[in-house]
């Protein structure tokens, strides 16, 4: 057969025809472009007809226009098919259609079995993807949550703004008839144990809504896409709750799990270096109005020098990439559920009504409350922070020492306890930083520590040694020889007396001896009352208290010192040079950030290495004498305290732990919670503390003799209670 014979074939069979047909149009359409591109006649005649087609379509609507080319549409689709099909059964076309279901009845069998296996296959993922998607979300009804606005102690001021959000919630009407919306959004942010959680259930109990919990990481997942799947799934849950219940409330639980897309930390930093306000200033330390007062290109230029200077010296938080949300979709699909185009909801209302030609019905108003907790605001995304998605930011943060009082009480009225109001209000005052939930230990800890004891109350020495326990930890059982336990403790005393006497902004909480991994002792102090700034008088007496380490080691010793002074005056030197060089405190008025500060040496302590900028000449003069100059400050203050540093010294020989009213009660010889100071005035006592020193002195220049015995302490001071914590 040739080659005109085999054309003369295929085109006699359907398919060939409708080729041909196609090879046909084909080149009708490739004769028009050429027309149109060199006949200009051809190709305004066509211009004509158009516009005329335009002129007639546009005396209808768009409805119908769109109406009308989807029937043209349909015509000729069901034509072409028609004719494809006219071909395959050999009759005409109208024919060929009403065969179809015939010919599908017949093969309906093998159909409905590769539909079969198809599914299997696809529900094999399905079901996995299904099960995977499970889990992370809790649901509590109205009756299951009890707790109260009531039960939140020592944050009044952010339930009041809370507050607010509850009540447009049950009455959204009351904004929404002015022209407002209802706030969708509430991140309550701070450190951790403050309350965040108990608020967000307190909301839920207040309002009688559900409360649907989502864990930390329950958009984790090990698949792709499998987060997306669970966001979806919660906001279909949160819609269905919402229009049962007339509202819902989701509360995400260390929200910084969410993760960033890569510009919350350096939009967080950049806004802080220009001097923008945040709603996070507060974890930076921004005092005053930052570089307000300079003009934004101004601070722009600042910022763009800081950040290139410090740009190694930063680690982004957060998820980001296959350690987060961030990079995997979940938190995309997050931020477009939480404030996304309000699409119908449905399938009957989405496909049957389009396919019908009918417009789907809007979306009801959901009335879901989003609220969010975290300890760590820099590491959340900067979109879901705008408005629309999180509409009030709150800092949850330490009580007021008012809300401190309120939570000892209302704790403490839980138990059995002796506690007297003005011991409750001394317990609030020296734990200053203390949150609900370690007041709540602390309370728990001293039931235990009565129990222990055989009692059914708890007092306020159970309370003093609970805080320790909770405040510094176990101590090791480690016990020093005699001649080190001296040193160590007049090391600690040096510091107490520096401390008791010169800081006024604060008091002693606990000074130890005990050991607790690589620290011998310490003594910590604890701010009277919430402070803002500091004054370089103020910062002065702070370094004052690292020198006494070695200036009274130096004094009691004939000049010598150990080397437990090392991280004292690592600490001296650092708040000395950055006073310098950031807080105008020096001799210059020049000023340097952090990460000039970095660059320039400060090395691991705050150390200075002394050969990098700017820590040259006359800069590192300056810092050595101001050093000199309050070591001399401090060595005179030691002087005039000797037998109180004796003293102090002896007390933590004895208890090895004391409380800061304890210590106090020795330097001034009174009677204290724990110990009984009076007996530290009495002069025999007194010559008896200075030749034991004496002996103390002379078995460490001559090891090989034996270390004097610690003086037996004065009555009623020998009957004093160590603080020493129980395990």
């Amino acid at each position: 057969m040739g080659i005109i014979e085999a054309e003369k074939t295929a085109a006699s069979t359907g398919i060939g025809q409708v080729l041909l047909i196609l090879v046909v149009v084909e080149s009708l359409r490739q004769v028009h472009f050429l027309l149109a591109e060199n006949v200009a006649s051809y190709h305004q005649g066509w211009i004509r007809l158009f516009k005329g087609t335009e002129r007639f379509s546009s005396r209808y609507s768009s409805w119908t226009r769109f109406r009308m080319a989807r029937l043209f549409k349909w015509v000729v689709t069901l034509s072409v098919i028609s004719m494809v099909l006219a071909s395959v059964f050999k009759t005409s076309p109208i024919l060929a259609l009403f065969q179809v279901p015939a010919w599908f009845i017949g093969q309906l069998p093998m159909i409905l079995q590769l539909m079969m296996y198809m599914f299997i296959a696809v529900a094999q993922f399905g079901l996995i993807f299904w099960f995977l998607s499970r889990g992370g979300v809790d649901v509590y009804f109205p009756d299951d949550v009890k707790t109260r606005f009531d039960d939140v102690w020592g944050q009044d001021n952010v339930v009041e703004r809370v507050r607010e959000n509850i009540v447009f919630m049950e009455n959204p009407e009351a904004i929404e008839a002015k022209g407002g919306y209802v706030p969708g959004g509430i991140l309550l942010w701070g450190p951790p144990g403050t309350g965040k959680t108990l608020l967000a259930e307190a909301v839920a109990g207040e309002t009688g809504k559900p409360y649907v919990f989502v864990d930390p990481g329950a958009f984790i997942n090990m698949f792709m896409g499998v987060g997306v799947l669970k966001v979806k799934g919660l906001f279909r849950k949160l819609r269905k709750l919402s229009l049962r219940y007339g509202g819902v409330i989701v509360f995400f639980d260390e929200a910084d799990t969410l993760g960033s897309r890569g510009g919350a930390v350096s939009q967080m930093r950049r806004a802080e270096l220009t001097g923008e306000r945040t709603p996070f200033d507060a974890i930076h330390g921004a005092t005053c109005n930052g570089r307000h007062y300079a003009s934004m290109p101004t601070r722009r230029f600042l910022a763009d020098a800081d950040l290139a200077q410090q740009r190694q010296l930063f680690v982004p938080t957060g998820g980001n990439g296959g350690g987060g949300m961030g990079g995997m979709g979940t938190l995309q699909s997050l931020l477009t559920e939480m404030s996304g185009l309000k699409k119908p909801r449905g399938f009957v209302n989405r496909v049957v009504r389009r396919t019908l030609g009918m417009r789907p019905k809007p979306p009801p108003k959901y009335r879901i409350l989003v609220m969010m907790a975290t300890n760590m605001p820099d590491a959340l995304d900067p979109a879901l922070l705008r408005p629309g998605r999180i509409d009030r930011i709150y800092r949850v943060g330490y009580p007021s020492k008012a809300g401190r009082i309120d939570t000892y009480r209302n704790y403490l009225d839980k138990i059995r306890h002796e506690v007297t109001d003005a011991q409750i209000e001394n317990l609030a005052t020296i734990s200053p930083y203390a949150t609900g939930a370690s007041i709540k230990d602390s309370v728990n800890e001293a039931l235990v520590i009565a129990l222990r004891d055989g009692r059914e109350s708890v007092t306020y020495p159970d309370m003093i040694r609970a805080k320790s326990l909770k405040a510094h930890g176990l101590p090791d059982g480690s016990s020093y020889v005699d001649r080190e336990r001296h040193s160590i403790a007049l090391h600690e005393a040096c510091h107490a007396i520096v401390m008791y006497r010169m800081q006024h902004s604060s008091i002693i909480d606990t000074a130890t001896i005990e050991r607790r991994g690589d620290v011998g002792g310490f003594v910590s102090p604890i701010p009277i009352e919430d402070r803002f700034v500091e004054w370089r008088s103020e910062v002065e007496i702070d370094v004052m208290t690292f020198l006494a380490s070695l200036a009274g080691e130096r004094m009691f010793y004939d000049g010598d010192h150990t080397q437990g002074v090392g991280g004292d005056m690592a600490a001296a030197t650092g708040i000395v040079t950055r006073s310098f060089l950031s807080h105008a405190m020096g001799p210059t008025l020049r000023a340097f950030n952090g990460g000039m500060l970095g660059q320039a040496g400060l090395v691991s302590g705050g150390v200075p290495l002394v050969e990098g900028l700017p820590f040259e000449g006359e800069t590192a003069k300056a810092i050595e004498a101001k050093l000199a100059e309050l070591y001399d400050r401090t060595v005179e203050v030691l002087r005039a305290n000797r037998r109180e540093i004796l003293a102090v010294t002896h007390a933590l020989e004895s208890h090895k732990t004391l409380s800061g009213e304890d210590v106090v009660a020795v330097i001034e010889g009174t009677e204290g919670p724990l110990v009984d100071g009076r007996g530290y005035v009495e002069a025999a006592f007194v010559a008896d503390l200075e030749a034991y020193h004496r002996r103390a002195v002379e078995a460490h220049k001559v090891v090989s003799e034996r270390p004097p015995a610690l003086p037996t302490m004065p009555e009623p001071l020998a009957a004093a209670r160590a603080i020493t914590p129980e395990a």
